[in-house]
């Protein structure tokens, strides 16, 4: 059990997380962009590196851009802790950030207490954990869950590759699974976040114990029409690939209603119209449709209804369609035992906790499938994220911090 007197240096912490601040903000609208594998991606985990060696951590990183620190024996199984240090694009300061912030300064706050892991402590800083290609690069590839031929096929939305994206930042795609860990060398894995919800805010509490994470299913769908003069063809003879992308939105709400359940989601979020000109018919449609839920019987339910939504609106429309899987990543509900340890550490502080579902696809939920994993939140602001509005109260990431560092020390002075 945990000794409670190791205690979170909150300044340091602070200024810890302003720095990896620093790279990527746009100054002009407050969003920070840190895309994975952007030059200033790259540029603050060769920052995040020194500050590691700088704090004595065994550091190193892999072929995927994942950067290790660790603490302790170099040949025990460790508790991981960490995040990611990517954003979306015009991203927020708290998502992912904090969270690699919290682990180092579990990490330097446990040495000033002078205290010798029997289980070595290694801090995470995963890589492209925001799916710019879809999925979740890092931990998938620490976790050795990469798809077989995933890495080679994805893209972004702009049509870069992957594998083109990560040649130019000096890295090696075909080492990727090389770069697993061993299975049992890692006892548990550990992430702080953000919660991007309002429940905390909204009950006043100041931690959530997350039980599991929502699956991420992306789709990219093509409809395919005609494009032709929007004056002289009558509307019976069109074959609007636009008004085929409305359809199935207005379509969403329905196929919820009749299948979904409370954790039940379905986005269209990226799209592109051709040719995309005032007067002209819209031609073809690209976009994707995202749907999250914790249930995988609900993802497949879902899947299946809004694919015959798509074949239905087609048809109608005079429209041809593909549909394409561009990543999947499967619900997960994370380690009982860890949830339960959390809830003992929270009460042990007093803190105000609920145990709580993810909405959001994190880390955690990836590494689950390894290793026992837990995560926790700290409250949203509004319940705002991926967004220059994003904001959390540091007296709520005090809080969420030392709730961390107790959990840390509970399972680095475990005996096997």
């Amino acid at each position: 059990m945990s000794d409670i007197s190791p205690k979170i240096n909150s300044e340091r912490l602070k200024r810890l997380f302003d720095s990896i601040n620093k790279f990527g903000l746009n100054v002009e609208t407050g969003g920070y962009n840190r895309i994975g594998f952007s030059d200033a991606d790259l540029s603050v985990r060769k920052w995040f590196t020194e500050q590691m060696k700088g704090d004595g951590l065994a550091v190193h990183s892999d072929a995927a851009g994942n950067l290790f620190g660790r603490l302790g024996d170099a040949d025990k199984p460790c508790v991981m802790a960490g995040s990611h240090l990517d954003t979306v694009p015009e991203g927020g300061a708290f998502d992912g950030a904090l969270g690699v912030a919290v682990a180092l300064e579990c990490a330097r706050s446990i040495k000033d207490a002078g205290i010798e892991p029997m289980v070595p402590l290694v801090v995470v800083a995963t890589s492209e954990e925001e799916g710019r290609f879809g999925g979740m690069l890092g931990s998938q590839t620490i976790s050795g869950q990469l798809p077989a031929g995933w890495v080679e096929a994805a893209t972004d939305a702009e049509g870069v590759k992957l594998t083109e994206a990560m040649t130019v930042q000096g890295y090696a795609p075909e080492a990727l699974e090389e770069a697993a860990w061993q299975k049992d060398s890692i006892r548990a894995f550990l992430e702080m976040h953000i919660e991007q919800g309002p429940v905390l805010e909204g009950e006043n509490l100041s931690v959530g114990i997350v039980e599991g994470i929502s699956g991420v299913l992306v789709l990219g769908v093509n409809l395919k029409g005609e494009a032709n003069h929007s004056g002289t063809t009558p509307m019976h003879l069109r074959a609007d690939a636009f008004t085929g992308l409305a359809t199935i939105g207005a379509a969403i709400p329905g196929v919820i209603d009749r299948l979904g359940g409370e954790q039940s989601r379905i986005t269209i979020g990226k799209v592109d119209i051709k040719p995309n000109f005032p007067h002209t018919i819209p031609g073809e449609a690209d976009f994707t449709i995202i749907i999250r839920d914790t249930s995988a019987d609900n993802m497949a339910n879902l899947r299946k209804a809004i694919e015959t939504v798509v074949e239905t609106v087609a048809e109608r429309n005079r429209l041809s369609f593909t549909i394409k899987e561009r990543s999947y990543l499967p619900p997960q509900e994370l380690d009982e035992k860890i949830r339960e340890a959390f809830v003992a550490e929270a009460k042990k502080r007093t803190l105000s906790y609920t145990v709580m579902p993810s909405g959001a696809g994190h880390d955690a939920q990836t590494m689950q499938a390894f290793c026992p994993s837990g995560l926790i939140f700290v409250p949203s602001r509004n319940g705002i994220s991926h967004a220059p509005q994003e904001w959390t109260e540091w007296a709520d990431i005090e809080k969420g911090a030392q709730l961390m560092l107790d959990m840390i020390v509970r399972l680095i002075t475990e005996k096997d």
